[in-house]
């Protein structure tokens, strides 16, 4: 039971290491950059997207202040 409860602990132990490491090399480097400022990078790449998206979650929110929206969250606006 002891060699057994020392292997299991071993394992634990690895995947901890390797889960706590695996996002310490994450950075930006100065030649990534212009990759990462396209536009088709953005999160909504799409103004059309974005505008429809905006209107909805106006609509919806309407009824507690949304963004300088007023209504009454009926999407009638």
């Amino acid at each position: 039971m002891n060699a057994i409860a020392r292997t299991a602990g071993a394992i634990v132990l690895i995947v901890g290491l390797g889960a706590m490491t695996g996002c310490a090399a994450m950075a930006v480097h100065p030649w990534d950059r212009d990759l990462l400022s396209q536009k088709k990078m953005a999160l909504v790449p799409s103004p059309m997207e974005r505008a429809i998206d905006d209107h909805i979650y106006f609509s919806k929110e309407g009824s507690t202040g949304g963004q300088d929206v007023g209504g009454g969250g009926c999407g009638c606006n």
